[in-house]
């Protein structure tokens, strides 16, 4: 809906100095012309290094072929250079360590000052924001305004954290991830500028406020008609927080979470969450408890924000069903729809779209219930299939086909959150639990024409239902673990406790290959978090304080035959665990639950992954190989 404007030369030429020899890359727009190559490399007064000055007629040479420069790398190595940069930005060797960044500037300061070395400090005013804050909820409701405004027919930027298997996630460009491509020429082009400028005072910023600055760079130069923002950690000292004129504001539900960072009570970090607020600017917040909700309507008030509690959307009016499941999801679905809506009429696009249509009318636009029902956001309440042993054509496997091995993944890390993952799974798996016979449906080619016939048949598949967990150490167990439990009304046959493959200090893209370390972790957490379990399991103290080498030993054999060995014949005293196990890594308890499904056709495993975003985006990354 906006006019794009031409790039400036300037923008299109990308060089990068962090790295050298094979690292080193120069980048150039395909749609550049030699003698504007020639020109820039001419006439500018950067200090560009010998390297770039020596290939500047190998530049001209390939510009004419109109091939992009990339000193003969695919672009698979220069997105792994790529990420070796993102990773020297993060600070600290895992979260909550207390790491600071030096310098004199505080957070907010330090984002001023980038910006304008960007030269986005006037054009970021231009973006037209929904920014959103919250505990729970917040990337499903971006999920959903960003679908409801794509299929309004407007040019959408998202910008989500964190990413599940590739950093491009986090920014997507009209519902897509933003390509490698584009990635890579916005990425250097903002590092480039940053690097060039630091001083002691101003170093480079760390890995979230360089990425969320590269999402504005990226919604800036792709002419966004809208920009979904969701906030990082807390909202009031948050980078995304450089905001100033946002379009509206809204607040998802509130918990207990980052507490090391937001404070320890619900009053607390309340105040820290209502910090997005802007004067005048409206804002909406899904229904809070009072401690909570009496602090947002204190900000509200301090800033003469016109302030909405949202009801969530009524499931009995929605034409269709929601993209993203479960029943907590209507209450994101309710507080996107009111902030579209808001979006729309404070831009003066809901009457030129809807004509006189009512805001406030129940019945909404055919687009809304459009975007409702095809948002998407992966590891929240996903359901996938493990197709890796059999043949099908679809991704999805019928409900009477044995040998199943289905995946329930939820990045739950909150104590509110695992309740209502654990309620989530609990009614996926008895909405698709078999009964004594089941209709299989078939469909088969007759006389040339498709036909479909369903017909009984007998079930005697085993259901069995696994718990796969990790959660960061700055988490508490005690207090996530008993919600799975205790809410949910699911028993589970075995819990089994992995360390991710992914690292906090390491950025890695869907290519990266599997770290051979991710085979050799220090296991201390699991096996803590194995006797939380048990204690659960058993309502007393438990010791499997021994031997590491004993340990590991157990930890690395798991015959098939643990599946369905009975919780009576536990035995914590004597160190055997029939209630639950610890595997060295993820890929082995990927590759013993695949085993345990061949080795008996009628068994059906359905796996809840949860207490990590970090462990369901390195589970999906295995199930996609």
């Amino acid at each position: 809906m906006l006019a794009h404007a031409t790039t400036p030369l300037k923008c299109e030429i990308l060089r990068v100095s962090h790295f050298h020899g094979p690292s080193a890359q120069l980048f150039v727009s395909r749609t550049l012309s030699s003698s504007r190559v020639q020109a820039f490399i001419s006439t500018s007064n950067l200090n560009r290094p010998s390297y770039i000055r020596a290939m500047s007629s190998q530049v001209i040479e390939q510009m004419q072929s109109n091939v992009a420069v990339k000193e003969d790398l695919p672009l698979t190595s220069s997105y792994e250079s790529a990420m070796e940069a993102l990773s020297s930005l993060i600070i600290g060797k895992k979260r909550g360590d207390g790491s600071t960044v030096g310098g004199k500037y505080d957070k907010l300061e330090r984002m001023t000052m980038y910006l304008k070395i960007l030269g986005l400090d006037k054009d970021i005013g231009g973006l037209k924001v929904i920014h959103v804050a919250g505990t729970k909820g917040k990337g499903s409701t971006c999920a959903f305004c960003e679908a409801i405004l794509r299929e309004c027919g407007f040019r959408t930027g998202l910008f989500t954290s964190p990413h599940l298997i590739d950093v491009r996630e986090r920014i997507r460009i009209n519902g897509l991830d933003i390509s490698e491509e584009k990635f890579l020429q916005y990425f250097w082009n903002c590092w480039y500028q940053l690097e060039e400028k630091i001083t002691e005072d101003l170093p480079m910023p760390p890995f979230f406020q360089f990425l969320i600055l590269l999402a504005f760079k990226v919604f800036i130069c792709e002419h966004v008609d809208v920009a979904i923002v969701e906030v990082g950690l807390g909202g009031k000292r948050d980078s995304t927080n450089v905001i100033k004129d946002p379009i509206v504001c809204g607040i998802t539900s509130l918990g207990m979470d980052h507490v090391e960072a937001l404070g320890n009570t619900l009053g607390q970090i309340a105040s820290h969450k209502a910090g997005i607020l802007k004067p005048h600017v409206p804002a909406f917040v899904a229904p809070q408890l009072s401690e909570a909700m009496d602090v947002i309507q204190e900000v509200a008030c301090g800033f003469m924000v016109p302030l909405e509690v949202v009801a969530p959307l009524d499931s009995t009016k929605m034409d269709g069903k929601l993209s993203l499941s479960g029943d907590h999801q209507f209450i994101n679905a309710g507080l996107a729809v009111s902030l579209s809506k808001c979006w729309l009429q404070r831009t003066g696009n809901w009457e030129k779209l809807f004509g006189r249509q009512d805001l406030l009318e129940d019945k909404l636009p055919e687009s809304f219930y459009r975007g409702l029902s095809t948002a998407h956001l992966s590891g929240r309440a996903e359901i996938v299939y493990d197709t890796s042993s059999k043949s099908f054509s679809s991704s999805k496997v019928s409900e009477c086909s044995s040998g199943d091995l289905i995946f329930y993944l939820d990045g739950a890390h909150s104590p509110e959150s695992m309740e209502v993952c654990g309620k989530w799974f609990s009614g996926a798996i008895k909405a698709n639990q078999k009964r004594s016979s089941c209709s299989r449906a078939e469909d088969r080619w007759s006389n040339g024409h498709l036909q479909h016939r369903t017909e009984e048949v007998e079930s005697t598949t085993i259901s069995k239902q696994i718990l796969l967990f990790n959660c960061m150490e700055v988490r508490d167990p005690q207090v996530l673990l008993p919600r799975l439990g205790s809410f949910s009304g699911t028993h589970f046959s075995k819990a089994l406790f992995v360390p991710s493959m992914s690292t906090y200090n390491r950025v890695t893209s869907a290519a990266s290959a599997i770290l051979a370390n991710s085979f050799n972790r220090d296991l201390t957490w699991q096996f803590e978090l194995q006797r939380l379990w048990e204690k659960l399991i058993h309502g007393k103290e438990v010791d499997n304080v021994i031997d590491k080498e004993s340990k590991m030993d157990a930890a690395t054999i798991l015959p098939h035959e643990f599946l369905y060995e009975d919780a009576s014949n536990c035995s914590p005293v004597g160190n055997h665990f029939a209630c639950s196990a610890v595997i060295p890594s993820l890929p082995l308890a990927i590759n013993w639950l695949r085993d345990c499904v061949k080795a008996n056709p009628s068994v059906r495993i359905q796996v809840l992954v949860t207490g990590s975003l970090h462990l369901v985006g390195d589970v999906l990354k295995l199930l996609r190989e």
